[in-house]
């Protein structure tokens, strides 16, 4: 798989530009940060990533990527599901039996060590819980890319530290990950990072 940037940028009708003759080339096995300052167009870019809508100049192709998934800055669920359902519905919705999607989502939350909630209310779990449910929400949609926007940006240190961890694990599964985001401790848990501040 792989997600390949050529010349692309990016501007308002306005004409202020927020990135342009960004090259960058995703694979695999990789966890991408996209870094610059508030306002740079890190969502945007995502966005574009995504194949939303098209870069104002540039390419961006996608080999391989047939299913991506996104994940949003504020942890949203269903406030009275519980953690098992959260991460066994995208199980069920691909056609696995309620039982085959309960072991599979077991095995998702041991890994990101929510195992002991999967009973919890989503409206009971902390902001590193709610965080890391996400995470595995997404995982368990099976995606080729997994597109990840601010994941940090409304938790204490603690609770960031616990979705850092988590994130530097999600390159393992063959997947191409793309991280938005402005935190340090996220972008040392990057295995390159993309600068688009650097391009204006």
């Amino acid at each position: 798989m792989r997600v390949s940037l050529v010349g692309v940028g990016h501007w308002f009708q306005s004409g202020h530009v927020l990135f342009e003759g960004l090259d960058a080339d995703l694979t695999d096995g990789c966890v991408y940060g996209v870094i610059g300052p508030s306002g740079a167009g890190k969502t945007t870019l995502l966005s574009l990533i995504a194949g939303w809508y098209a870069p104002c100049e540039g390419t961006i192709t996608r080999d391989g990527v047939s299913r991506l998934q996104w994940i949003q800055q504020n942890p949203y669920g269903v406030a009275r599901r519980s953690v098992m359902d959260h991460v066994a519905l995208p199980l069920i919705a691909a056609g696995a039996a309620r039982h085959q999607a309960d072991e599979e989502a077991m095995r998702i939350l041991s890994r990101f060590n929510l195992s002991g909630h999967k009973s919890s209310d989503f409206c009971v779990l902390s902001g590193g819980e709610a965080g890391r449910l996400m995470l595995a929400r997404g995982v368990a949609a099976k995606p080729d890319l997994l597109l990840v926007d601010e994941p940090t940006a409304q938790l204490d240190r603690h609770a960031a530290a616990e979705v850092n961890t988590v994130l530097a694990q999600l390159s393992d599964e063959g997947r191409i990950v793309v991280v938005a985001t402005h935190d340090a401790q996220t972008q040392s848990m990057c295995t390159a990072l993309i600068d688009i501040g650097s391009t204006r």
